[in-house]
């Protein structure tokens, strides 16, 4: 662990990507990638939840299986890594419960990047503690090409607006819902998320 006294460019950068995954697929791998070289992160560490805080309109894969195929879609980057906090924490999946969990373990010299979508951060202040969050992490707003940046000011106020730092997505339209659509339509999800995500999915019967 580097010494406190060094300024914020000499300290470690760690990347913290939390989400359902369900399925993990190439925009967040290609999203991870992208943050991990523009904010000069000593690595990513992808947070699969365990039950997600807020309810979702469809019924969320087992964690296990969306686990397993972050550590598939992963394996080949040495600078991802894919961790199990989440999911031996009981109840609800709490971003704020996760920084603090991976800060009491790093200690205060690593620096901690929240990476998230901007229609999430549009959400931000309905989080459990988001002025913790804002304080404890610097929080990343992935957003695609033609998102008003404008929106996340009126959506959480112009001051913690302006501690969030914001990174356009690469062009790429691929998402969950679209993967898991189509699995049950039976069409092929190849080259949309990692070759070996695609067999475990087929194998396992996911989203069928």
């Amino acid at each position: 662990m580097e010494r406190s006294g060094q300024n914020l460019s000499q300290r470690k950068r760690l990347g913290l990507m939390g989400g359902t995954f369900d399925p993990i697929h190439v925009g967040h791998l290609v999203v991870a990638e992208e943050a991990r070289t523009r904010f000069d992160l000593e690595r990513v560490i992808f947070v699969p939840n365990n039950q997600p805080p807020h309810k979702k309109a469809y019924q969320v894969a087992q964690a296990e299986h969306r686990y397993a195929m972050c550590l598939l879609a992963t394996a080949s980057n040495p600078f991802f890594e894919v961790s199990r906090e989440e999911l031996e924490r009981p109840g609800p999946s709490y971003t704020i419960d996760t920084i603090r969990a991976f800060r009491a373990r790093l200690g205060s010299e690593v620096e901690l990047y929240f990476i998230t979508g901007a229609d999430a951060v549009l959400e931000i202040m309905t989080w459990r503690e988001p002025e913790a969050i804002l304080a404890e992490a610097h929080v990343v707003a992935v957003h695609r090409p033609g998102f008003d940046l404008q929106r996340l000011s009126a959506a959480i106020g112009p001051e913690q607006g302006a501690r969030i730092l914001t990174m356009p997505m690469p062009g790429l339209e691929i998402s969950s819902t679209d993967l898991r659509r189509r699995v049950a339509a039976g069409e092929s999800i190849r080259y949309l998320t990692p070759e070996a995500v695609v067999d475990y999915i087929y194998k396992t019967g996911l989203y069928r």
